[in-house]
């Protein structure tokens, strides 16, 4: 016993020390990593448009000199931005005037949409009857493409303006319908179960606990309808001609104006932007589950 304890001693001395743990890595600083946050914001953006936009010069040079140039369009924005709402005839507007009509079709058909989609919505996920009666309708008529519909309502409108809102409010609904009837199926039944016990009627739960358990839902449908809006309004005003960004982008197509056609896809990508933010502020403000 004595000479097993002997080695084992032997063994344990003969064995190399252990080394010592890595050094930790020193932390890094709030200030330093908000830094290279604000430093990745700025240039990872900055190297994907200057890709953008050597990818657009070598189009310029080595396929169509159609196309024009970075600078060129440059100079024509500048010059469409130093007079936007110019007003030299009932066709001939700056593009301000042409956004703004867009707009205030976008804003009508949209505002149909929401005050026709919610209350859908809401029989659709509250009834399961409801439900089985418009889901294969919605499910047939959501991905119809919106130009389809501008044949109908203007051989039901005779008009420009109501057919263009018709063709919005048709193609913007379905998101808002669909989240709306997603919102109230996912209730918990507690929360109803709650209700019968309290005896409340229908319009108290609907205003107590339908509409704040929806709210989230609701406010993602319209976020939804809105993004489609905007982009449903400009392939509309192409094909119905008058005023507005569409129209101003095909008629400039008409007069072989491509540089203020480029103009016109910036400032409806930054409208669309404009609109994204303030959908999501006032989802921010008034969506509980985002607090």
């Amino acid at each position: 016993m004595e000479g097993q304890t002997q080695a084992i001693a032997a063994n344990t001395e003969r064995q190399p020390p252990s080394s010592p743990p890595p050094p930790m890595p020193a932390p890094i600083s709030p200030a330093r990593q908000r830094t290279v946050a604000i430093v990745r914001a700025i240039l990872l953006p900055s190297a994907v448009f200057l890709l953008v936009l050597a990818v657009w010069t070598l189009v310029h040079y080595q396929v169509t000199r159609d196309i024009p140039t970075p600078v060129e369009a440059w100079t024509q924005a500048v010059a469409v931005f130093s007079h936007p709402f110019y007003v030299t005839g009932p066709n001939d507007m700056g593009i301000g005037w042409q956004v703004l009509y867009s707009l205030g079709r976008v804003m009508a058909g949209f505002a149909l949409a929401v005050v026709v989609g919610i209350p859908v919505g809401f029989l659709m996920g509250s009834s399961r009857a409801m439900h089985q009666a418009f889901y294969p309708l919605v499910q047939i008529l959501r991905p119809v493409s919106p130009l389809a519909w501008l044949p109908i309502g203007l051989l039901v409108f005779q008009a420009k303006d109501p057919s263009a809102i018709f063709v919005i409010f048709v193609t913007s609904i379905w998101p808002v319908i669909v989240n709306t009837a997603a919102g109230v199926q996912a209730i918990p039944q507690d929360y109803l179960n709650v209700a019968r016990v309290l005896q409340l009627g229908k319009l108290e739960v609907t205003r107590r606990i339908l509409i704040p358990a929806t709210l989230p839902h609701i406010l993602t449908g319209m976020r939804l309808s809105l993004s489609v809006a905007w982009m449903v309004i400009v392939a509309a005003e192409m094909l119905t001609g008058g005023i507005g960004i569409g129209f101003y982008v095909w008629d400039e197509w008409n007069n072989l104006n491509v540089s203020s056609i480029i103009v016109a896809i910036g400032v409806i990508g930054l409208v669309g932007i404009v609109l994204e933010s303030l959908m999501n502020l006032v989802q921010h403000h008034f969506d509980y589950s985002r607090r």
